[in-house]
């Protein structure tokens, strides 16, 4: 049985972001505690893949024993599948039970011109900062390159990950491709996809994601 949920929201978003709010209402029904760290912290500008999985592993740790299930959105599925690789064995009185993606990044990284679109990354690199629309301030913030460089050493498809995994993906998702995270699914026996007609929020199917996740977590 799981004990906790934790949930990691996007790039550029928030824990109080509209899925988060949603779920952490849903899981409270239920009787099952939702955490959303606030991945962002202490600065977006300084933002790391690598930081981000220390601030995973310090909610984890902090919390009782007994095993979670890391819930993630778009780049916070991407740190949630990499999570269950490299935090289960330094974790062992908290194991990362079962992972239920939204929209998984697990393709990030591996093309600079998909990621952020033809000559972006290129000049960002020249830049070394770059600006994005923060959605969790409603207002545009510098990124240092750092971020894209320190991700390139996070290669999803690598990750050594047996843990039980729903993926939810939107068909009309013009952030992350379809197409891409169908492929990664394909040969690994412990993830389940679910395809919707929805975009990258998936906003559309809340109640219907909820309720297959409801079943998947045993909840």
């Amino acid at each position: 049985m799981i004990s906790r949920v934790i949930y990691l929201h996007g790039f550029a978003s928030s824990a109080q972001s509209t899925k988060a709010r949603f779920f952490g209402e849903k899981f409270a029904d239920v009787g099952i505690p939702l955490v959303a760290p606030d991945l962002n912290a202490p600065d977006f500008g300084t933002l790391t893949v690598t930081r981000m999985l220390g601030e995973v592993g310090s909610v984890i740790a902090q919390g009782p024993p007994g095993p979670v299930a890391l819930m993630g959105s778009s780049l916070g599925a991407f740190v949630a599948w990499h999570a269950a690789a490299r935090l289960g064995p330094v974790l062992p009185q908290h194991p990362i039970g079962k992972l239920v993606l939204l929209a998984p990044a697990v393709t990030f990284g591996r093309n600079r011109q998909q990621d952020f679109g033809r000559g972006v990354v290129d000049e960002w690199e020249r830049a070394g900062t770059r600006e994005f629309f923060h959605y969790g301030e409603n207002a545009p913030r510098q990124l240092h390159y750092e971020f894209y460089r320190d991700a390139l050493t996070y290669p999803a498809a690598h990750a050594q990950v047996q843990v039980p995994t729903l993926i939810f993906q939107g068909m009309q998702d013009d952030v992350v491709k379809p197409q891409g995270v169908i492929e990664f699914c394909q040969g690994r026996p412990n993830v389940s996809l679910r395809l919707m007609r929805d975009g990258h929020q998936l906003l559309v199917h809340l109640e219907e994601m909820w309720r297959e996740t409801r079943i998947f977590l045993g909840c």
